[in-house]
């Protein structure tokens, strides 16, 4: 039987946060650490590379994992980490090589594993949304970040939908520029490049 507070106990417990500052902060608040995230947006719109930058930001905080399901270890992957600097982040990103989920739950259940996980996309993992809530229950303690395709301004195919609905941040991506719906306050439009959102939402 789940464990029941009372108001007294619920507003003197303390929930772990992820201290993001600047326009992370403006763009998402100050997130807790479970749950998860949803990105999608549609090809050649800046999802990759606000994926890698949203990681990135994350490594400051906590280590991350990056299972690259679409893409895998691969030419296009390396180019876009290139991009986005992620050498700064140097070991405290790690790129996983189309790992299934299953077997990323195995690593994910050892001891001092990762408590951000990124999963590249959605489409890729053949979850279920009773596997996808099994998942997050499983690790209550981590947050997971999915990327999905777009079909329109909307998450492309059912299980993508659903995410999108319990999810505790939402952001879609359009024009390099990213736009969110957070629980934790935020909602500040987030720049993924300027160079490139100018030339595609000009004034």
């Amino acid at each position: 039987m789940a464990r029941a507070v009372n108001i007294r106990q619920l507003l003197t417990m303390r929930f772990p946060r992820i201290p993001l500052e600047g326009r992370w902060r403006e763009l998402l608040g100050q997130p807790q650490l479970k749950g998860s995230v949803l990105i999608w947006g549609d090809s050649a719109q800046g999802k990759t590379s606000f994926a890698l930058q949203f990681a990135k930001e994350l490594s400051k905080y906590e280590p991350v994992l990056y299972d690259s399901l679409e893409e895998g270890i691969s030419e296009s992957i390396r180019a876009a980490c290139v991009r986005e600097g992620m050498i700064e982040a140097g070991n405290r990103v790690l790129l996983l090589d189309n790992e299934p989920i299953a077997e990323l739950a195995e690593r994910l259940a050892k001891p001092k594993s990762r408590n951000v996980v990124v999963i590249d996309s959605l489409q890729y993992t053949g979850m279920t949304f009773e596997s996808y809530k099994e998942l997050l229950e499983q690790f209550p303690k981590k947050l997971f970040v999915f990327i999905s395709h777009a079909d329109g301004k909307e998450p492309a195919g059912r299980i993508a939908s659903q995410v999108k609905f319990n999810a505790n941040i939402k952001i879609r991506v359009s024009g390099f520029t990213a736009y969110a719906i957070s629980r934790y306050g935020g909602g500040t439009p987030y720049t993924i490049s300027p160079e490139l959102a100018a030339r595609i939402n000009p004034e």
